[in-house]
């Protein structure tokens, strides 16, 4: 076992010191030192925005923020999980909506605060270009917001920093679903796929996968190219 391995740092939940073995996220120090997640925890190493964190390290005095999944504790942190934000999304029916007005800033007036801090792209943990966005969003761009927003994760660090009080991916997601129904065409390649699964090509694939247990479905999913790629088995 390394010296670092060997190594235990002290972080502070909720205010309470507990040793931790160094090189651990936050989400698995938490869990070592016995916290246990309820809520607050999804894919646990990817990117489902789920563990959205608050941290200070240790001799400074501003917060940061991160997902827990991907961080890694350090010694001295001090840390506090956030619930899900409760940014309200406002109502909308999407075939009602005229396209050709900027109904982002009528839907969610509060983008004409933005003040243009940087604190939201400064918070994003996908480091997101989150206030270019929202400008875009000011001048009605669906296209640029569209472009700026597409690996949003919904994590709401944005919004939970904004001092403008906007809740950044919800106006991101409003502005996808306008580009995507009306400025979009739909591509050739998806119209033959929809056709192939209407005229059945994938009926015996699928039934096969049915009737399969769970030992079979992970054999079958390990085994495939991308993965085989993922693990180095394989090169492209």
């Amino acid at each position: 076992m390394s010296e670092n391995k060997e190594k235990m740092i002290t972080v502070y939940i909720m205010g309470k010191a507990y040793e931790v073995p160094f090189g651990l996220t936050i989400m698995k120090a938490m869990e070592y030192a016995g916290y246990r997640f309820i809520r607050g925890s999804g894919c646990r190493a990817g990117f489902c925005g789920a563990c959205a964190t608050v941290y200070r390290n240790k001799g400074e005095y501003k917060f940061q923020t991160a997902l827990a999944c991907q961080a890694t504790a350090e010694d001295g942190m001090y840390l506090a999980q956030l619930p899900f934000v409760p940014a309200n999304r406002k109502e909308y029916d999407i075939a009602m909506i005229n396209p050709e007005k900027n109904v982002l800033s009528e839907y969610y007036p509060e983008i004409n605060r933005c003040v243009s801090c940087n604190t939201c792209t400064k918070s994003c943990p996908q480091e997101l270009d989150v206030m270019y966005y929202i400008q875009a969003a000011i001048r009605g761009d669906y296209g640029e917001v569209s472009k700026l927003s597409f690996d949003c994760i919904q994590c709401g660090l944005c919004a939970a920093r904004c001092p403008a009080e906007i809740t950044h991916y919800h106006v991101a997601q409003l502005a996808r679903r306008i580009y995507g129904k009306y400025h979009l065409q739909i591509p050739e390649h998806l119209l033959k796929r929809i056709e192939d699964i209407d005229a059945g090509k994938f009926d015996n694939e699928i039934g096969k996968l049915k009737k399969m247990g769970m030992k079979e479905l992970k054999e079958e999913y390990t085994s495939r190219t991308i993965e085989k790629i993922q693990r180095g088995e394989v090169t492209q």
